[in-house]
Formats: C-alpha cells, structure tokens, sequence
C-alpha cells in the first residue's frame, strides 16, 4: 500500500492536481479484495462488480419498506431541523436557500446510524473490500424539485486521495433512494468500467477547497478531465440508475459518475454511506494545503461490529 508524498516516502501511482495535462492512469489495486467468499455476495454477482465497478438492489432488498420510509422521514425532519442551519454540516444549493447535501448524518441520527451500521449494508462492504470496513462519510443529498442542481463527473477516489490522503482505492459507495429515483429527476449516472482508470484533475487545491467543492461551481481543480470521460463514455457507455424508495447502487470508488439537475415537479433524496477497509486509513493529503474536517473524512478508524449469525470479526 502506498503512503502519502507527505510522508517523504514511496512514489504516489495516482498523481493528480499536480499536472498540467490529465493523463489517464490504470489502476493498479484490485477491484475485489480477498477472496470474496466472506459475504452475501454470489460469484456472479462479485464477478458483475468487479467488471462494471457496480451493483444495483431493488426495493426491500437491502432495506424493508419500513426503513426506507423511516429513513424518508427523517431526512425530512433533518432538513427543517433549525440547529443545523448554519453549520458546515449543512450545504446549501449554490443558487438559492435550498439544502443541497447534509453531512455525517450517521452522527446527528439514531435512525441513519442503524441502517448504516446494518449487516445487509456492512457485509457487502467487507466481502468486496476484503476487511473489516469503517464509515469514512455519511451524507443525505437533497435535490429539491424544480431546482435540484447537478453534480458533475468526478472520482470520489480522486477527492478522497488529493484532499483526504486515502492511499488506494479500496473503498466504496452505497447510494440508496428514500424517494423515487426516475429518469427526470436526477439520478445517478456511472460509466461502466471507468473504475479501472483513474483520471487526473489538472489544478491545484486552494486553501478550504472544501467550501467551494460542495457547491460545484467554478472549481479549479477536481472535476475529471473532459477528455477523459468522453473517452471512456465512449468505450463504456453510460448507465443511468432509477428505482424506488428502497433500490440502491453500490459502486467502487473511482467510478466516474454524476448526475443532472433536477427540473421536475419530483424532488430526489439520497442517503449515501462511504465504506473504506480499516487497512485504508487516511494520511496526510497528496495534493491539498490541510486535511478536509471530520464531517467530510473520518479519520478515526474504528471498524463496525458484526452483527447476526457468524458475528466475530478478524
């Protein structure tokens, strides 16, 4: 496992945010780590998400109906929740009063924490990353109807590494819908296979980059190359994720992927978890002044307790 430049010593194999032209990189860690045999997943299904870098669950597969609707409501309460106003927690959309993301949310609820800390969820963390696994950020994504904006295409590894010092990618997303995800409201898009290459951000990471980041707007580094994802957009194509209250995607964490603004009468919630390995603790950033704080990249890595039959740990 690499360490961080910081650090004074092995050679960073995914450099970004110090070039000045993006070359894209193969990734050079596994996709699945372990023997992915310690978890829910089939060798099909593991074999679907080493390829494509995703797997998509219907409705009432990792979470019952119940919990979707208890979730739903509690990003509800969340987001007219008045203490929360004003903290950096909170991100507002960049264009209006409206809450764009709420932060480390499975610090502020008992309700987001169960269910992140749930065993349908964390055993496929485990299985796919070959280790126990830790929270290193809990968001809910609010994008409000007729106003919702958009998220460009970016890496989340490529964040995580450049800001947070994570050293591999050995990391990933579980993006679950509280409410219904269609194809006009702004969901989720990946391109299939783009985990396999990581592409550099041509820029450099100003001073509480994080501030800006959030917003999406007018970043002078961290969006992928243009070039970069026209390139694999064309080899891969592009998938676009819909479901009901209930269906979630899971992907690797150098997915290129994104989604668009949402001017239908339909609002789209999220809640999203990122699981890293306990082997994959963060260090000092590779390209930025300071690390980000606490609500955007836990660095205290305490691994999440196994629950149910087989409970143990390693």
């Amino acid at each position: 496992m690499s360490s961080s430049p910081a650090s004074g010593t092995a050679h960073d194999p995914y450099p970004t945010r110090c070039v000045t032209e993006s070359v894209p990189v193969e990734r050079s860690h596994p996709v699945v780590w372990g023997d992915g045999t310690d978890g829910p997943l089939d060798a099909g299904r593991l074999a679907a998400y080493e390829r494509d870098g995703f797997l998509s669950f219907d409705a009432d597969v990792l979470l019952t109906g119940e919990q979707a609707a208890r979730c739903r409501a509690e990003a509800g309460r969340m987001a007219a929740d008045d203490s929360l106003r004003g903290t950096e927690r909170l991100v507002r959309e960049p264009d209006s009063d409206g809450i764009r993301s709420l932060f480390e949310v499975h610090e502020l609820s008992e309700v987001f924490a169960a269910v992140l800390r749930s065993e349908p969820l964390v055993g496929l963390a485990r299985q796919v990353l070959g280790s126990e696994v830790y929270i290193h950020q809990s968001r809910v994504n609010y994008k409000a109807a007729f106003g919702g904006s958009a998220f460009g295409w970016h890496s989340d590894f490529e964040t995580w590494h450049a800001e947070d010092g994570m050293p591999a990618p050995r990391a990933l997303s579980l993006s679950i819908a509280l409410t219904g995800n269609m194809p006009f409201n702004g969901p989720l898009m990946i391109i299939p296979g783009s985990h396999r290459t990581f592409v550099p951000s041509v820029g450099e990471t100003p001073a509480d980059f994080h501030k800006l980041s959030l917003l999406g707007k007018n970043l002078p580094a961290g969006p992928a190359d243009r070039a970069g994802v026209t390139a694999l957009a064309g080899r891969h194509g592009i998938r676009q994720f819909t479901g009901a209250p209930g269906s979630a995607v899971m992907f690797d964490c150098n997915c290129l992927h994104a989604s668009s603004g949402n001017v239908s009468p339909f609002p789209r919630t999220n809640l999203f978890v990122v699981y890293n390995s306990v082997r994959n603790p963060l260090g000092a950033p590779y390209a930025a002044p300071q690390p980000r704080p606490r609500y955007l990249a836990n660095r205290e890595v305490i691994p999440i307790p196994r629950t149910g039959p087989g409970a143990g740990g390693r």
